[in-house]
């Protein structure tokens, strides 16, 4: 009971929001680490592809990290929409209009969380229809998922989709990664700037990795490389 009181709180759910934020950046350069080996080939790819999607515990990683995902997201929104009602509009317009104090982090990246959000939700389940659950091609007795994206990339427009996604995705990671932070209570004079600058590049390698895949392929596939 008192753990549900706390985490309905308006600390609890900035916590939570946190925590569950950072848990999915984690599962993010996790993922981007894997994807990458698709520029090692096919065989290296479908290997570590195969091996990732025959352990037994990865359906059991897949509802926990869906799980963390609605929580965040459904945390994210309810704070969003009690502070709006909680807020007159007017007060809200005088507020953004005012010059921001050296402390307010306030930037469009923060006031479209729901907005970058909501689209990434969007992405994802585009995502997994396309990848998970795409066509099923078989290469040495596994799936040739290195074929799959092969295709998938091969057409422009999913290609201009992805990217978009993915600026989305990095538009949310700049503000989050260092609201997150301050959600925990790190706030020190010294680590705080150092913490916003090491958020931000981490936000830039992301974006940047992800980036690199639907290109490199696209170029792939039409034998430029």
């Amino acid at each position: 009971m008192r753990l549900q009181q706390a985490s309905a709180s308006s600390i609890g759910s900035k916590i939570l929001i946190a925590l569950t934020g950072l848990a999915l950046f984690v599962f993010l350069i996790g993922h981007l680490a894997g994807n990458l080996l698709f520029l090692a080939g096919p065989e290296t790819f479908n290997e570590y592809s195969h091996k990732l999607i025959s352990n037994p515990l990865v359906y059991v990683a897949e509802v926990g990290l869906l799980a963390v995902f609605f929580l965040h997201v459904a945390k994210t929104v309810a704070g969003v929409l009690t502070n709006r009602s909680a807020r007159p509009t007017a007060y809200a317009t005088r507020r953004w209009a005012k010059t921001k104090s050296p402390r307010s982090r306030k930037s469009l990246a923060s006031t479209t969380m729901i907005v970058t959000g909501t689209f990434t939700a969007l992405f994802l389940a585009t995502h997994l229809a396309t990848f998970k659950f795409g066509t099923f091609y078989e290469a040495g007795g596994i799936r040739d998922l290195y074929r799959l994206q092969l295709e998938i990339f091969s057409a422009p427009g999913y290609v201009a989709f992805y990217l978009v996604a993915m600026s989305v995705i990095f538009f949310h990671l700049w503000h989050g990664l260092s609201s997150a932070a301050q959600s925990l209570g790190v706030d020190h004079p010294q680590w705080t700037p150092r913490i916003l600058v090491l958020g931000r590049v981490l936000s830039v390698a992301i974006a940047g990795g992800f980036f690199i895949l639907p290109i490199y392929t696209f170029l792939l596939s039409r034998g430029v490389l």
